[in-house]
């Protein structure tokens, strides 16, 4: 059995991004045959849970890279695990940004088989055997500082989607004459609150039988705050720790959203997304989908008045022929089986076949 170790961090600070496209590599990997398990400094309980009761492995980190716990700790257990069975073929796969050149350099030292999951070249060089950026940034130029050996995978063909998304491959939506409903999700952390100004601005937008759900990531700390900004607005509801996301995206005419991840999963479902950019490495994702057409950039939250949020939305909502346009592009951009190619990918590498993945480059 192929063993699939992960190390991915999740909290209020940094947000669960990194362990969800990690949960969809290891359902990807699980669906193989093979067993996945995390190693990652996590403060949500509910994330915790979920990953456990999936099957996949679980331990716990107390401190994360640069603190030099976290780099003996993943080598020690890859150590363990190859004493217990040599033939054992195992990768690691690692994302976050604070991980960094270093940590990919001793881990090939180790002898190990490192994926790399990053999303803009931030890391000074690059010893993994793979680099997956999944955006449509992504450029072979953010790593021209590369060993001869590490392969790229760039583009949404690679785009790491959960199981649940995959119950929806080649659903059709229908687009309403006028959109009423609105889903706001802005990431699992969402530190900076921004959701709140999506929300001040839902309760201002004059739009009959408009509905709105808030979903709120297991990570966020702004939770009171939020129910109290909605008090007794019949129009809107707070959904916390959403277990089905794709159905709820299914519900939505629109959204509102970051410009991370769930992006992707937007474009899946077909949705059209209004997009705000919360931190620097989203930008030039969120950038690309405005000038493509697939959503509407917002830029940053500090830039944003309400009626900079309303204006734009309302428009949408009330433009079907705009809507139906953007959800065909989104669909076409992702197709699903980006998990299944990146396995193939690191099947193949693991069993010494370097240099077979074709088409690893994506410009669209």
């Amino acid at each position: 059995m192929n063993t699939l170790i992960i190390r991915a961090d999740a909290t209020s600070e940094i947000g669960t991004g990194h362990v969800m496209r990690c949960l969809a590599l290891a359902q990807a990997w699980q669906d193989e045959g093979g067993q996945a398990i995390f190693i990652s400094h996590c403060e949500s309980d509910v994330l915790r849970q979920r990953l456990t009761a999936e099957g996949f492995g679980f331990i716990c980190l107390d401190k994360s890279h640069p603190d030099s716990s976290d780099l003996d700790f993943t080598l020690s257990t890859l150590n363990k695990l190859k004493a217990q069975n040599s033939t054992l073929k195992t990768w690691l796969a690692v994302d976050g940004y604070h991980f960094d050149a270093d940590y990919q350099k001793s881990i090939k030292a180790a002898g190990y088989k490192l994926l790399w999951i990053d999303d803009y070249g931030h890391a000074d060089h690059y010893y993994a055997d793979l680099v997956l950026n999944q955006n449509i940034s992504a450029n072979p130029s953010l790593y021209i500082n590369r060993e001869p050996y590490t392969d790229l995978l760039l583009g949404t063909r690679y785009v790491l989607l959960r199981r649940e998304f995959k119950l929806w491959q080649g659903w059709h939506r229908e687009t309403s004459p006028v959109g009423r409903k609105v889903l706001v999700t802005m990431g699992g952390a969402d530190p900076d609150n921004v959701t709140l100004k999506a929300i001040e601005a839902l309760k201002q937008l004059d739009l009959p039988g408009l509905e709105g759900r808030i979903a709120i990531g297991p990570a966020n700390p702004h939770l009171e705050l939020l129910k109290k900004e909605i008090g007794d607005e019949s129009r809107l509801h707070l959904l916390t720790d959403v277990a089905d996301m794709p159905n709820l995206m299914a519900w939505a005419d629109v959204s509102i959203s970051a410009g991370g991840s769930t992006c992707w999963e937007l474009a899946y479902m077909g949705v059209p997304c209004i997009i705000i950019i919360t931190a620097e490495n989203q930008r030039g994702n969120t950038e690309a989908l405005g000038e493509k057409s697939i959503g509407i950039n917002l830029g940053w939250p500090q830039d944003l008045s309400v009626d900079r949020i309303t204006s734009p939305l309302k428009q949408l909502m009330m433009n079907s022929g705009m809507r139906s346009r953007m959800s065909q592009r989104g669909q076409n951009l992702i197709d699903g089986y980006g998990g299944q190619r990146l396995y193939r990918g690191l099947a193949e590498m693991g069993a010494g076949q370097d240099g077979v993945i074709l088409e690893r480059y994506d410009g669209t």
